[in-house]
């Protein structure tokens, strides 16, 4: 079945991408190629492909079958596809973590859609999945990325030295990070 989780005042919801979802997710990634490459690794031409693109949303359903991540779109109310918002390296056991991470149509930065998207992908985080903490690690010249952590309620942590490959050099990154119990309760999302 598939989720939907909405957030009406900003007008957006986000579900998990399904294979329907390939060409509106390729049409997305082209569109922002170059806005995008300095926060993101080199990717090899290909990946910017419907079948790449469709590998991928393959490979996140399988994970999210498995429990091991879940990656939604970033939608609209009229169903158009804008961003990306992913759970990932979820662990179990004595952890109970998972990493998040995200990207928005260059477009429409700044209109709260992303903060609103993080804030919906917590509640489906800690109250479906029952995690315990929530991580997410950015860039340090990231600004907008930085508010809409610290929009959300995550507190820095700090500084991982050279710790992801963004745009062919390993980069310091500054983490952050937020618990279940740090969460101020709100009213539950509307979920389809």
């Amino acid at each position: 079945m598939p989720i939907k989780l909405y957030n009406n005042t900003q007008g957006i919801y986000i579900s998990l991408l399904q294979l329907e979802d390939t060409d509106e997710l390729l049409n997305l990634r082209l569109r922002n190629k170059e806005q995008h490459q300095p926060f993101e690794p080199l990717r090899e031409e290909d990946y910017f492909t419907l079948e790449s693109q469709q590998q991928l949303i393959s490979q996140r359903l399988e994970d999210s079958r498995q429990d091991k991540g879940y990656m939604f779109g970033i939608f609209l109310l009229d169903g158009q596809l804008i961003g990306q918002i992913t759970i990932s390296n979820v662990v179990r056991g004595v952890g109970q973590y998972a990493d998040i991470g995200y990207f928005i149509d260059s477009a429409l930065q700044g209109k709260g859609y992303t903060s609103a998207a993080v804030g919906l992908i917590l509640k489906f985080a800690f109250r479906s999945l029952a995690l315990h903490r929530v991580q997410a690690s950015i860039l340090l010249h990231n600004t907008g990325s930085r508010r809409v952590l610290e929009k959300n309620g995550f507190q820095a942590e700090g500084v991982a030295r050279r710790f992801i490959k963004i745009n062919g050099e390993f980069q310091d990154h500054r983490t952050y990070a937020i618990l279940a119990e740090d969460v101020v309760q709100q009213a539950e999302p509307n979920i389809q």
